[in-house]
């Protein structure tokens, strides 16, 4: 008998079934209270399984219902009602009209990788709003993500989606989610954690541009094997995306991108991917009639493209907080190709990532910030002060130019002309003198940059902090570019980084900007 029409606690009249998976059927309801639409998932009985285990099955949906409703993000579909429904737990969600992304690459149809990284881009800060909540997907897969009008990017399921699909594990253990999609240390029965959910992006986005998950095998048990122990065979399609991909499908999850480089490395590759070549980009549209709607709207970070004849080049190194004590990190190697995507923007990404959000209240304690200044420095004639309260930075910079957009942990301004500009950026908590993540950078950059070369690096102090500096030349497109960097910070705090990059003939005359802005900078706590 169908439960169409049926009223659910007095409130939720089922009007259609939209979705059913192996642990639940999702219905479109009414909530005839406030008269609106919404999702409601209903449980399905499990009659193999005894009073107890029913009990703890149906608690923990509780549970982690409760917890995924603290999640408010644009991003994140919203749990409205956690209730019974003769026994069995019922979870009343935003309802959100949409295609799944499972059902857009059905058959093995795959996306471009700029529509891809666009749709990373709504995955990545959904995980976010997660994990700042203490919440898990912890099922993340491309039938958790809904696509809507305006280009909405939905990720549904937080911490409620036990079991699902075909490749699925039913045990009522920790072992839950669709296989396909699971983290090697999940495999091996390892508590997960917020890596784990990136490893699944990685996988997701594996197979947006492949058209079939990374690990898929004829049997769940060989996935699982496959997961585990096979290295991961070598992208066709990723493009600017592969080594995003690459890295976040690193069995060790300590070798793994933190949640913040992710979403740098897949604006940087979104912005960038419809207007610079990359050696191994495919740029495919869909095919056949297909349409994907994807808002499109300026990077988050970096000053806006220049509007000159020709295309601004620039490149900055790009560091990662946790690489000091991980040396097999690819991290560089990200960056480095997705600043060659962005080459469109006048002053690349300067990824500076950190273990939090410089904006908690966590990284705002004194131990993170350095002592501001007692004195500030007179701004020099011709120069104006730019402010960023959430960095908790002054700085003076020429009269013409103009401040990027800004990210949580840094702010770019670039001049005029978009081929010169400076970036702050911050990371934390430091290490023990920057010169260790310069070196690291360094090595990587020679190996994936050849027309880098370093004109100095020295280990110093700035404001009686351990402080190291870098200066180095690169081939862009049209010119060479000269940059110097100056970090500074004490270990446990958090580490500031003053750099500026320019057309290498013109030095001269850019140079004394960068002292201007050293002398000149400040923290305001």
């Amino acid at each position: 008998m169908s439960d169409e029409g049926r009223l659910v606690a007095g409130r939720y009249r089922l009007t259609e079934e939209i979705g059913r998976g192996g642990m639940g059927t999702v219905w479109r309801a009414e909530d005839v209270v406030l008269g609106r639409l919404v999702a409601l998932k209903q449980l399905h009985a499990q009659r193999h399984l005894s009073d107890d285990e029913l009990a703890t099955l149906y608690e923990r949906s509780r549970r982690e219902a409760r917890s995924a409703a603290r999640v408010v993000h644009p991003n994140v579909v919203v749990v409205h009602d956690v209730l019974d429904d003769d026994g069995r737990p019922c979870i009343v969600m935003e309802y959100v009209p949409a295609i799944t992304l499972g059902a857009l690459l059905k058959d093995g149809e795959t996306l471009p990788s700029e529509v891809a990284a666009r749709i990373g881009l709504g995955m990545i800060a959904a995980l976010r709003a997660a994990h700042t909540a203490g919440v898990l997907h912890r099922d993340v897969k491309p039938g958790n993500v809904l696509l809507g009008a305006g280009g909405r990017v939905v990720l549904t399921d937080f911490g409620i989606a036990l079991t699902a699909g075909t490749s699925t594990l039913t045990q009522t253990g920790e072992m839950v989610g669709s296989i396909d999609y699971m983290a090697p240390e999940r495999i091996r029965g390892q508590r997960p954690g917020p890596a784990s959910d990136l490893w699944s992006l990685g996988a997701t986005l594996y197979q947006v541009v492949e058209g079939r998950s990374p690990f898929r095998r004829t049997t769940a048990m060989e996935t699982a094997y496959a997961i585990a122990v096979d290295a991961l065979e070598p992208m066709k399609q990723a493009g600017p995306l592969e080594p995003l991909i690459e890295t976040l499908l690193a069995k060790n999850p300590e070798d793994r991108p933190s949640a913040e480089q992710t979403e740098r490395a897949l604006r940087a590759a979104w912005s960038g991917g419809a207007t610079a070549r990359l050696p191994r980009a495919s740029a495919r549209g869909p095919s056949d009639g297909r349409t994907v709607e994807v808002q499109r709207t300026e990077p988050a970070s970096g000053p806006e493209p220049s509007r000159g004849a020709e295309p601004p080049e620039t490149m900055s190194p790009s560091t990662d907080g946790r690489g000091r004590r991980r040396g097999r990190r690819r991290l560089v190697l990200l960056s480095l190709v997705v600043a060659v995507a962005s080459a469109a923007t006048a002053v690349a990404l300067y990824a500076r990532p950190s273990h939090r959000d410089a904006t908690t209240p966590a990284a705002r304690d004194s131990r993170s910030t350095p002592p501001p200044s007692p004195t500030p420095p007179r701004v020099p004639e011709g120069y104006h002060l730019v402010t960023d309260s959430r960095l908790g930075v002054s700085f003076p910079v020429p009269n013409g130019w103009k401040a990027g957009k800004r990210a949580s942990d840094q702010i770019a301004c670039a001049d005029s002309s978009g081929l010169a500009g400076v970036t702050i950026g911050t990371v934390e908590p430091a290490g023990a003198n920057p010169m260790a993540h310069f070196t690291d950078i360094e090595t990587n950059t020679k190996v994936n940059y050849p027309t880098y070369r370093r004109l100095r690096m020295q280990q110093t102090t700035f404001r009686s902090e351990p402080a190291a500096v870098w200066e180095f030349t690169f081939q862009g497109r049209v010119r060479v570019f000269r940059a110097i960097d100056l970090g500074y910070g004490r270990e446990g705090g958090r580490e500031y980084d003053i750099y500026l990059s320019a057309p290498d003939t013109k030095w001269d005359a850019y140079r004394p900007v960068f002292d201007h802005i050293r002398d000149g900078f400040t923290t305001t706590g």
